[in-house]
């Protein structure tokens, strides 16, 4: 736990890094996690023996997730450092300026296009819930449950991190990507609310 705890008191910290886009990408990386142990403990045992090989495919997705999860962990907080860089730019001359409007432009384009993704991977990590919930061990159900939340939670903090920095790109060159983002990021939470619910519609029964 030492890792986990040294990431937390670098969050709680005066550093704006990491933040919200780290704990987002943090959530999906927990989901993707809980799936693979619902999967594990569901591969092997013969009273399951007819889904194995559909829970070892689920255990290939989820652990490919939570890698690509765990490392956007750490590119979300780089990616956010690049624009503290560009905002400390010299600006005295207009050739200056110039230049820090360019990196600071380009660095919210790549602050954006980070959470963007970690909004579809934890949105993966919902529907990979879903089969995982329906078919696997029922004695981890709930587990899978969870997964479907947390990454669900995943999703809409993760679009937070990309509508505030959609909200600073101004430069015409970055228009196009703007408005392709904001649209894909209401979709996202959409339909990461829509396979939550789905998911939850499994789980819910077999608990009560």
């Amino acid at each position: 736990m030492t890792d986990l705890s040294g990431f937390l008191g670098e969050l709680a910290s005066d550093s704006p890094t990491p933040g919200g886009g780290s704990v987002a990408a943090l959530c999906g990386a927990l989901g993707a996690a809980l799936n693979s142990m619902v999967a594990n403990l569901t591969i092997g045992k013969k009273k399951y023996a007819d889904v194995e090989e559909d829970m070892k495919e689920a255990l290939t997705g989820a652990e490919t997730l939570r890698l690509e999860l765990t490392q956007m962990i750490d590119e979300d907080a780089a990616a956010f450092d690049k624009v503290m860089v560009a905002l400390k730019m010299p600006k005295e001359t207009e050739a200056e300026k110039a230049l820090r409007k360019t990196a600071l432009q380009q660095a919210l384009v790549d602050a954006a296009t980070i959470p963007l993704a970690v909004m579809e991977m934890c949105l993966g990590v919902i529907k990979l819930a879903g089969p995982v919930a329906e078919h696997g061990n029922v004695n981890a159900v709930s587990d899978a449950g969870v997964a479907a939340l947390v990454a669900r939670a995943g999703v809409h903090a993760a679009g937070l991190n990309v509508r505030i920095n959609l909200g600073g790109i101004r430069a015409e060159e970055h228009q196009e990507f703007a408005k392709r983002a904001a649209v894909a990021l209401t979709d996202l939470g959409r339909e990461a609310d829509r396979a939550c619910d789905e998911v939850m519609s499994v789980v819910l029964p077999k608990v009560s």
